[in-house]
């Protein structure tokens, strides 16, 4: 039997539920992990003595890690299998939370920040993979969009956490409880999370039908004699043809400047709306407070884009996400010194911004074919992120040079109405494979 067509075609098990709850717990601890800087940054501000572009450069730093992991790491699991990759990355980031609660400077906390960001950035890819590989054809996109709920979870779960172990323990305490929990994570995955299936099919590393056939046995299936034939476009540099070559070129570009839109939004509202409200309202804990409603908004975009693909072609909705995102902003923009109205807008600007993130990972796995998949993503995310990267910065130098919040709200807004713009051309580039579809309007798998 080929777990791959089983897999796709019929209803999903409890089995693949549970891989898929395990991803999920996997993204909570890296929200936490990415969201606990820009928590911590008020009281580190004022502790150290930080400028505007101190504090942007420090807010960078794994931001830069998660853009060179998604480049550098990522595609490792192509190579070295999905599991493998995400125990290592997990290893890694335990060790850059740990470091990171050690630091006695400003220049060894951006370099420990920056090491672990490596490995936040090169493990998302990954998981996105196996949640959409163990997902049915019919529930991919309610599943993908419930699994993008772990990140702002996790990072609203932060602020909860972060502020009364910051009161009584001090900045270095929620590196120290990130770094516990990502080690409890590990332990968790190595005797759970199962190998990639398509990996094991079209690398076939040593002991592959060994692995597949417990696969089989956990999800309920029959096992094989051998191997299902792996795929024909497993050949020497197919990931790079699957990616950048005729058509999927456009496609290709297209996900990347949506993709890069969003995170250069994504970032700046997470990074810098906790530190703006906590200077506007003169109190760190308001900071902190909008902080975790932007997650708030983003755990309701999981939901929101769970129930609108069902309905609604996934990647329209996430041009619709990028779009509305870009009104919020401009909203959010105008209320930005009136505190009674910027609190509850947070939740509106996380809705958006968020759920962008939700999105992009929902629908990124089926632009590109199964071996090329791992490489695909985390190139896109890398992308993504090498824009993001400059964002805090930017941002430092801006206020320096006398933007207010509200030309940041708007000119970023901006930004996302582009990245909304490009995804419709991507929905557009399908056209061709929808005429020929029955009609359900749902992204097509080109594996």
């Amino acid at each position: 039997m080929d777990i791959r067509e089983a897999v796709r075609t019929q209803p999903m098990r409890a089995s693949q539920i549970l891989i898929v709850a395990i991803c999920i717990l996997i993204t909570m601890i890296d929200g936490y992990e990415i969201i606990v800087m820009p928590f911590v940054i008020p009281t580190l501000a004022k502790a150290w003595s930080l400028s505007p572009v101190e504090v942007g450069y420090l807010l960078s730093a794994s931001v830069l890690g998660m853009a060179l992991g998604a480049i550098l790491v990522s595609p490792l699991a192509d190579r070295i299998g999905r599991r493998t990759q995400i125990l290592v990355c997990l290893g890694f980031i335990t060790t850059g939370m740990l470091l990171s609660a050690t630091s006695g400077t400003l220049v060894e906390l951006i370099a420990y920040r920056t090491f672990a960001g490596l490995f936040i950035g090169g493990v998302i890819a990954s998981i996105n993979v196996l949640v959409s590989e163990f997902s049915s054809d019919k529930r991919r996109g309610v599943v993908m969009g419930l699994y993008g709920i772990g990140l702002p979870l996790g990072s609203a779960l932060a602020g909860l956490i972060v502020t009364p172990l910051l009161a009584s323990y001090g900045w270095r305490a929620p590196f120290i409880f990130g770094g516990v929990l990502t080690l409890l994570m590990l332990v968790l995955v190595f005797f759970t999370l199962p190998e990639s299936v398509e990996y094991l099919i079209d690398k076939r590393p040593r002991r592959a039908l060994e692995k597949y056939n417990a696969i089989a046995a956990r999800l309920g299936f029959a096992p094989s004699r051998e191997l299902p034939a792996a795929s024909m476009q497993t050949v020497r540099n197919v990931a790079l043809r699957s990616i950048f070559g005729g058509g999927m070129l456009k496609r290709t570009l297209c996900l990347w400047i949506g993709y890069a839109g969003l995170t250069a939004a994504f970032y700046f509202a997470n990074t810098w709306t906790t530190k703006i409200i906590a200077d506007t309202s003169g109190n760190p804990a308001l900071g902190v407070r909008a902080g975790t409603l932007i997650m708030v908004g983003g755990v309701a975009a999981a939901l929101v884009f769970a129930a609108l693909s069902l309905r609604i072609r996934p990647v329209l909705v996430t041009a619709g996400v990028l779009l509305g995102g870009a009104v919020a902003f401009a909203l959010y923009a105008t209320q930005i010194h009136n505190l009674s109205m910027a609190l509850p807008l947070a939740v509106l600007v996380g809705l958006f911004v968020n759920g962008g993130i939700v999105a992009f990972y929902a629908i990124s796995p089926a632009v590109y074919p199964a071996v090329a998949r791992g490489t695909g993503v985390g190139l896109m995310i890398g992308f993504g992120r090498s824009i993001a990267v400059i964002v805090p910065i930017w941002t430092g130098y801006m206020l320096a040079h006398g933007w207010t919040p509200l030309h940041l709200y708007q000119f970023f807004g901006g930004v996302l109405a582009v990245g909304g713009v490009a995804i419709v051309v991507l929905d557009r580039s399908y056209a061709v494979d929808r005429a020929g579809d029955t009609g359900r309007g749902r992204v097509v798998v080109l594996d």
